[in-house]
Parts: structure tokens; C-alpha cells; sequence
């Protein structure tokens, strides 16, 4: 009866300690998940436009394209540079307001 009274002790131990770690983990991947969700709201309600999954992938998308315009300028191709210049400016343009 002994062996078994400490065995049982060891279970529950071993248990309670792997539910501590398991709902620690959990709650701190929900606050990294929570603060994600509040910057992103945050940064759609600065810039004026809707916090969708869709208009964040056309933001990163326009400035990509400005990024990649500026690059072109600075290589010297000044047509393309302008062109990707316009068309990131259009689609921030149409985001933003």
C-alpha cells in the first residue's frame, strides 16, 4: 500500500507540473497573439483603412513596390523606377484615406 500511495503522489506531481508548463506556455503565445492583433489594429486605425488580412497584404505589397523603386532609381533606371514608383503610390494611395 505504500509503493502505491507514493506512486500516486509521484503522478499527480508530475501531473500538476506538466499542466503548469502546458497553460504557461499557452497563456504567453495568447499575449504574443493578443499584442499582434492590437499593433495591427492600431496601425490600420492610424493609417485610415480597414484592419483585413487584405488590405495589411496590399500595404506590405506598396511598400514593398516603393522599396523595389527606390532601388531601380538608385541603379539608374530611371523609367522603370518611376513606373514602380507610380504603382506603389496608386495602390497606397487606395488603401490609405
Amino acid at each position: 500500500m505504500r509503493t502505491e500511495g507514493f506512486f500516486e503522489w509521484l503522478g499527480e506531481t508530475l501531473g500538476a507540473i506538466i499542466r503548469f508548463l502546458v497553460e504557461g506556455i499557452g497563456a504567453f503565445f495568447a499575449s504574443i497573439g493578443h499584442a499582434g492583433s492590437a499593433f495591427l489594429d492600431g496601425l490600420a486605425r492610424a493609417l485610415g483603412m480597414d484592419p483585413t488580412w487584405l488590405s495589411l497584404l496590399a500595404l506590405i505589397i506598396g511598400l514593398l513596390l516603393l522599396v523595389h523603386a527606390g532601388r531601380a532609381l538608385l541603379r539608374g533606371s530611371l523609367i522603370y523606377g518611376v513606373l514602380i514608383l507610380l504603382l506603389g503610390l496608386w495602390l497606397l494611395s487606395l488603401l490609405i484615406g
